[in-house]
């Protein structure tokens, strides 16, 4: 059995009960959660979507004259350098063997997860408001790069789908406390 200490600790530490304090039970490490294999996953395809989206939206040549697309493009670059980072957190969590489950790390985990994805959603949400205006109402897609707009909001639709689940699982851990 494994217990919760205030610090990263390693996965195989055995119980202590010295002192007279039972050791309080630490929870198994869920699939997608940080520092697993599928969490370190998920962070490498948020960071590869994200990173899709910012680079097929910069490429166009007037993408900076809608407030919209260069939210997607503030969104997308703050994505991919919050899931590099995390994703760095996870590799060597996992290359040093350690846990993740310290409430303070799952905590900041949550935070960053909730405010990025929702960040990514909304201009993913906006940028697509305005692709279908220019594309279906203004019928003007001959003289814009819809394609491009159209390929930068999916990816960033891709990234959000990638983000939640790492979002959920972590405040999940966090409300089981």
């Amino acid at each position: 059995m494994n217990v919760s200490h205030a610090s990263v600790h390693p996965v195989e530490d055995a119980p202590t009960t010295e002192g007279g304090n039972a050791p309080r039970v630490r929870m198994k490490d869920l699939q997608g959660m940080p520092g697993t294999p599928v969490g370190l996953a998920l962070r490498v395809s948020q960071f590869v979507f994200a990173a899709a989206a910012l680079v097929v939206m910069a490429s166009t040549s007037d993408f900076p004259s809608v407030t919209a697309f260069c939210y997607l493009v503030a969104a997308a670059g703050l994505q991919c350098v919050w899931s590099l980072s995390l994703a760095i957190v996870d590799m060597y969590a996992l290359l040093v063997r350690r846990s993740l489950q310290n409430h303070r790390v799952v905590s900041f985990f949550t935070v960053g997860d909730g405010m990025t994805s929702t960040l990514t959603f909304a201009a993913a949400c906006a940028s697509a408001g305005i692709t279908v205006l220019i594309d279906n109402d203004l019928g003007s897609c001959a003289h814009n790069h819809c394609a491009q707009f159209e390929t930068a909001t999916a990816m960033a639709f891709i990234t959000w789908f990638t983000s939640l689940p790492s979002f959920l699982l972590n405040f999940w851990s966090l409300a089981s406390r």
